[in-house]
């Protein structure tokens, strides 16, 4: 092979190198801008299911954390995001306890739990936001009513306590998966050179 064939054979192979590596870059930069987004729909869906019980809202922002660590921008950081899983695991667990603690501290029973759940379903549906609060709290009366008719007080005594321990277990969720979205954006913000 003469000399000039062997230099116009070098220059094709590193103008593909450098053609490649300037599409892998471009490759990378896509990725992690669909990871970034994806991630994020996943903190505002945490913030939403904080307030719906049919969406576990910090299990699905640590979702969105851990989406986030697979950009090709960040290394993996196991120690945070096993905390923070744990943490969100941890939430959890309790917002199944919270109003039962809430209801039995007021004298209510497993009928009124669930009958706040059906109607903070029920009056999401129908009055939006204002019916987390005016559902759960009147599905947690009727609830106890049909268990025990009789005993309005109690009822309604019954239906404050589980009505307290909902917005607990929900101001809980809500206060968690706001830290997660904070460590999201702060975590892209620290980072935003390297995007």
């Amino acid at each position: 092979m003469n000399l000039k064939l062997q230099t116009f054979d070098l220059f094709i192979n590193q103008t593909f190198l450098f053609l490649n590596y300037q599409n892998l870059n471009a490759l990378y930069l896509n990725m992690d801008l669909i990871l970034i987004f994806t991630g994020f729909l996943l903190i505002l869906l945490g913030l939403v299911g904080s307030f719906v019980p049919i969406i576990p809202g910090p299990i699905t922002a640590w979702l969105g954390l851990l989406i986030l660590y697979q950009t090709s921008f960040l290394a993996s950081d196991f120690y945070f995001l096993a905390i923070t899983f744990s943490v969100a695991i941890g939430v959890f667990i309790l917002d199944y306890f919270i109003p039962m603690l809430g209801a039995k501290k007021f004298g209510g029973t497993k009928t009124g739990i669930i009958g706040a759940t059906l109607g903070l379903i029920i009056g999401l549906l129908f009055l939006g936001p204002l019916g987390i609060f005016l559902g759960a709290f009147t599905g947690a009366f009727i609830g106890e009513l049909i268990r025990e008719s009789s005993d309005k007080q109690t009822a309604l005594r019954a239906a404050t306590g589980s009505l307290i321990g909902f917005l607990t277990g929900v101001l809980l969720k809500f206060s968690v998966t706001l830290i997660y979205a904070f460590y999201f954006v702060k975590i892209i913000w620290t980072n935003r050179s390297l995007l």
